[in-house]
């Protein structure tokens, strides 16, 4: 893979991961609520999510997802559900201070933030046509594929990993400011709404 292909590719990911979105809202609000280190395993969860759909796009579903109107639906509209459900949970979730938060009060556990940010990786059906229409914009077809792919892919994990822990640190430096109950649900109240909003937005989505 040439150099400048491959900074060009480190530039537009850079970019398009920054952008605020359900994964980076997640990762933000688990920092407020978890921490860093708790929250690394929500973005394990949303990692895993995103190599899901990227295997399944080079395996084909991103191009059959953009070519059949009856399977983008139901993947988008399965997503948008849980996004509006999420939201609402979020939203109605009794706010209560940081500092008294268990370890692992059962619904907080290591496998439901895991599960929480695997879920919402899969819930937006354009991120198989993305990864399907992105990568073969950076690969050379004269060249072996699988090295090329190998590169993109590291590459992209690593530059959404970073972006995730960003946001966990943002969020978790907020929760300092977050000393009473009323900061906390208006911040409940604030992420609640912007998944409720992402759901409806992404259920307006169309394949092109």
């Amino acid at each position: 893979m040439l150099l400048k292909t491959w900074l060009l590719f480190v530039t537009t990911v850079f970019f398009i991961s920054a952008t605020p979105g359900p994964n980076m809202l997640l990762a933000m609000t688990h920092g407020i609520h978890h921490g860093v280190r708790r929250t690394s395993v929500t973005c394990l969860g949303l990692m895993c999510g995103l190599g899901l759909i990227m295997i399944c796009s080079v395996a084909g579903l991103g191009v059959l997802l953009a070519t059949s109107e009856k399977l983008f639906s139901i993947v988008k509209y399965a997503g948008a559900a849980y996004l509006v459900y999420l939201g609402i949970k979020t939203w109605r979730s009794m706010p209560q201070q940081l500092q008294e938060r268990p370890e692992d009060d059962g619904k907080h556990n290591p496998w439901a933030l895991f599960r929480t940010g695997f879920w919402v990786a899969l819930s937006n059906p354009k991120a198989f046509i993305f990864f399907a229409a992105l990568f073969p914009q950076f690969i050379d077809a004269q060249l072996a594929q699988g090295p090329q792919l190998a590169i993109l892919s590291a590459t992209f994990f690593v530059i959404e990993a970073c972006w995730q822990f960003a946001y966990a640190s943002g969020g978790a430096r907020l929760s300092g400011w977050l000393s009473s109950a009323r900061r906390l649900k208006l911040v409940n109240q604030v992420a609640g709404g912007a998944f409720v909003g992402a759901g409806l937005l992404l259920s307006a989505i169309s394949r092109s």
